[in-house]
């Protein structure tokens, strides 16, 4: 019974000795304190974020200073967060945390050097009509070429691009079998599914000091199909589109232009154009099947409703169709 008393004084003793020992605020390493600098890579001047946090330690009730460039410029208890400016291309600032820990001083030490990364897209097989002055677009199904140009400076000098590693994401996810070494572009196929894919990518130097990142959102849009005047003189006029009750007379040549649908060659035979008057098919011939003649009476005059479709034998999502009144 004695040795029972004595046992359950000693369990008390070891619980009260737990509940009252103070929480001990050290590191025995550098590698207890977590380092986030927010962006990971930041462009020249632009505003940086270093957050410090440790699962070990309670930084809370830490005295934290921060210096840049070998000089004092903040600090406090629990003062865990920084933001400083990033400095121009091809410079370095150096930030150092100290943090004043019960068995001593730890100082972490962060290097900002700023880096510049632009990404360019195309939609590789995208039609758009002669003279158009606008961009490309793709199309659900089509495919998108992405290209990056890091630029990181060595010193005074540039880094080749083409002797950079890079890491390509599509939609965030990794994709290894385009991403390696001088692989500066992407290629991938817009998901009909989704409106919009994102492409991200990190270029890294070969010696893994100096890395950029960046990411796009490029949307596709739908087919769509407009149609224009063919002049036999003048030739398309392209600067006016035909609108709904539009007027012809005589004999005229309507041209389709069917926007952002894939192949880039209309002509390669994956598309088929199916021309309708009033809901009754004009069969045109299939080396100008983007061209309609129509002839109107002399002393007649009236609507006519003009429907031209347009599908893809390759891609069943890629379809458009336009419909006017002609007037006559």
């Amino acid at each position: 019974m004695r040795f029972k008393l004595l046992l359950l004084s000693f369990i008390a003793i070891f619980i009260v000795s737990i509940a009252i020992s103070p929480l001990k605020t050290s590191a025995s390493s550098p590698g207890d304190i977590n380092i986030a600098v927010a962006p990971q890579n930041p462009a020249p001047n632009q505003n940086t974020t270093i957050t410090l946090s440790s699962y070990v330690d309670n930084l809370n009730s830490v005295m934290i200073s921060w210096s840049v460039s070998g000089k004092k410029v903040s600090g406090g208890v629990g003062d865990k967060s920084f933001s400083v400016s990033a400095p121009a291309l091809g410079k370095e600032t150096t930030v150092i945390a100290t943090l004043s820990l019960s068995d001593g001083d730890l100082n972490e030490t962060i290097t900002i050097k700023p880096s510049i990364l632009t990404l360019l897209w195309e939609a590789n097989d995208s039609y758009v009509p002669p003279f158009y002055e606008g961009k490309a677009m793709p199309s659900p199904n089509s495919e998108v070429k992405v290209v990056a140009l890091p630029e990181i400076k060595n010193g005074s000098s540039v880094v080749d691009p083409n002797n950079m590693t890079y890491s390509w994401q599509l939609d965030y996810t990794n994709d290894p079998n385009s991403s390696g070494y001088g692989k500066n572009y992407f290629l991938y196929t817009s998901d009909y599914l989704d409106s919009s894919n994102d492409v991200g990518v990190t270029a890294q130097t070969i010696d893994g000091n100096s890395s950029t990142s960046g990411n796009i959102d490029i949307g596709t849009i739908n087919p769509k199909i407009d149609f224009y005047k063919d002049d036999p003189t003048l030739g398309t006029i392209w600067e006016q589109a035909l609108s709904d009750n539009d007027n012809i007379a005589g004999n005229e040549i309507i041209q389709a232009a069917p926007y952002f649908i894939s192949p880039q060659d209309i002509r390669i035979p994956f598309l088929s154009f199916n021309w309708s008057i009033n809901d009754q098919q004009i069969p045109v011939p299939i080396y100008s099947k983007n061209l309609l003649p129509v002839a109107t009476q002399a002393g007649t005059s009236g609507t006519s409703k003009i429907k031209l479709q347009i599908n893809s034998t390759n891609n069943i999502v890629e379809t458009a169709t336009k419909e006017i009144n002609i007037n006559f």
